[in-house]
């Protein structure tokens, strides 16, 4: 037995899986009418069907990994002056140690992509542990960096490495949760994206007080290190990886019939190459498609405004207020009790989505916008609320605190509402729309603390923010038009499924012995990368098609039979040029 597949049995256990081997009945498989294995309706080793508390233990170790990245992501902030900072110990200037979070987030621009292509053809967990054990391994460098370049580069290269759970948790969510089940999972995953960046600086203005910049890395290995336990816990979630080692398992039992079963994950012949080069080329073309762009430019702005907030908070309350690098930080805890009112509206919001769906509402990815309504409309009244309130040192520090508070609702209002918007909108596209929408947004969150500062300090904290808010009121109308032409919009999209293009019902799915012969569809125009980043399957009571539909999640919740192979034999779907 290779090491490997030695590694893999112990990470296997019962305590790495959501099941009992022992449990796990030996019966006929379940195939569609092309023979490729499926799982069966109630299927234990289907990872939506698996226990809601083991699905809610997956989720909370997977975000804890996204606490590790967002946390590391804004702790430097709090030690980049004073005397144990990393200007003074380094000499070099405020604009240049700004570096050190700016370069930890365009390793957040380039991972995604390098990531999601891996997660989409070996699965989940292997992506987790070689990455996140990465991470924590290239802290070191950062830790002990005998200069400030090599600090830049084991930044850079722990912003890589780091992005991979934010990439890959939104996966295992859509993995192991249904649509409506997955809004509470979804809030809790964006909260953590806000605790992380909050708590961060906190921690370590603190520590500046006493030690020097290196205590802030040597918190940050100690956090991965626990973390990495918990990691090993994982197990596999994403649905064609566990069907490959399914149809693994019947293969090596030899069972009558069923020696040469296969998945369509292996009929369809997809390279890694392939997939590199549809995660490298198609999040660009969707990315001009009306919905996606808007999108993307509302989210940047919000996204580059929570890592202004690290270098406005120490101007307001350090710098205007005289108070001391630990306690100047305090208030971004004010943005962390706002985070969880946001992710407690969105846990209102999901119970009520769900007795409206019961009552036999159809619903719309255009549902998914009211909260992003809130949160548009919040959004610059928090905004300006702060900046006024902040510039004037004569009035009291709570009120800007819980402007702030307000302010971060919003923010994760709007970010869950519109994450969960492009995801319902553009079904199997939607890995390819929000991989677009990652590196866009964190290009803005990396360009941010280069310039807030010189931002801040020439237009004041009112005038500073009253631009944001400025920017934000122009932003505001975006989800009311997607709400009200939402539908029509996304009947012209190339990327967007619409009832307009909705597949009759299909035969049931066979066993191989009712299938005479199985032939392998040609699939060119179908990719792997956006089977994880959605579910596929009946969202809003209709199945998920359209032109150009280029992703093998169909396994996943399709029939073979109203997968987009089917289609693309009638000659419905238009290929989409340069992709093939």
């Amino acid at each position: 037995m290779s090491p490997f597949r030695q590694i893999e049995r112990i990470l296997s256990r019962p305590v790495a899986k959501p099941y009992r081997s022992k449990n796990i009945e030996l019966e006929i498989p379940y195939l569609n009418e092309d023979g490729h294995l499926e799982f069966a309706p109630g299927d234990v080793e289907n990872p939506k069907n698996w226990s809601k508390p083991r699905r809610w233990y997956i989720t909370v170790v997977s975000v804890l990994l996204v606490v590790n990245a967002t946390f590391a992501s804004s702790s430097p902030s709090g030690t980049l002056e004073g005397s144990n900072g990393i200007v003074e110990y380094f000499g070099v200037s405020a604009e240049a140690a700004a570096l050190v979070i700016t370069f930890f987030l365009l390793g957040y621009c380039f991972g995604p992509l390098f990531w999601a292509p891996l997660s989409e053809f070996y699965g989940r967990r292997w992506i987790f542990y070689i990455s996140f054990t990465g991470y924590l391994a290239l802290n070191f460098l950062c830790a002990f960096a005998p200069n400030f370049g090599a600090l830049l580069a084991g930044r850079f290269l722990t912003g890589t490495f780091a992005s991979s759970p934010l990439s890959n948790v939104a996966g295992v969510l859509v993995d192991i949760w249904e649509p409506l089940e997955r809004g509470n999972a979804m809030a809790l995953f964006s909260m953590m994206t806000f605790v992380g960046p909050a708590l961060g600086p906190v921690i370590a203005g603190f520590l500046e007080l006493e030690r020097d910049w290196r205590w802030n890395f040597y918190i940050i290995l100690w956090f991965a290190s626990i973390s990495e336990a918990f990691m090993f816990t994982i197990p596999e979630t994403y649905p064609p990886q566990v069907l490959l080692n399914k149809a693994k398992r019947i293969r090596r039992l030899k069972m009558p019939g069923f020696e040469n079963v296969r998945t369509l994950h292996e009929a369809s012949g997809r390279s890694l190459m392939h997939n590199f080069k549809v995660a490298l080329s198609k999040p660009w073309i969707i990315m001009f498609d009306p919905i996606s762009l808007l999108v993307a430019i509302y989210l940047s702005v919000v996204y580059a405004l929570l890592y202004m907030l690290f270098t406005i908070y120490p101007i307001v309350f350090r710098h205007m207020r005289g108070w001391n690098a630990g306690v100047s930080e305090l208030p971004l805890i004010g943005t962390v009790i706002g985070a969880c009112l946001g992710g407690a509206i969105i846990f209102l919001n999901t119970a009520r989505e769900r007795k409206r769906v019961e009552a036999g509402h159809q619903m719309t990815p255009e549902d998914r916008l009211l909260m992003a309504m809130l949160g548009g409309v919040l959004f610059p009244v928090t905004m300006f609320w702060f900046g006024w309130t902040a510039n004037f040192t004569s009035v009291p520090w709570i009120v800007p605190t819980i402007a702030g508070a307000f302010l971060s609702t919003a923010i994760l209002l709007i970010f869950v509402s519109y994450l969960s918007y492009l995801t319902d909108a553009y079904l199997m596209y939607a890995a390819s729309a929000l991989a677009a929408n990652t590196v866009l947004r964190s290009a803005a969150g990396a360009a941010a603390p280069l310039f807030t500062s010189q931002m801040f300090k020439a237009l004041g904290i009112g005038g500073g923010a009253s631009l944001i808010g400025g920017v934000a009121i122009l932003l505001m109308p975006i989800p009311f038009v997607f709400y009200k032409y939402g539908g029509p919009i996304r009947k012209r999209s190339k990327f967007a499924p619409t009832d307009g293009n909705e597949e009759k019902p299909q035969p049931a799915p066979r066993t191989l012995s009712e299938t005479s012969s199985v032939t392998v569809t040609e699939s060119s125009h179908i990719s792997q990368e956006d089977v994880g980043a959605q579910g596929g399957g009946d969202v809003f009571g209709h199945r998920a098609s359209g032109k150009g539909v280029d992703s093998d999640c169909v396994s996943q919740e399709l029939p073979r039979s109203q997968g987009p192979e089917k289609d693309l034999e009638k000659g419905i779907f238009e290929p989409i040029r340069g992709l093939d």
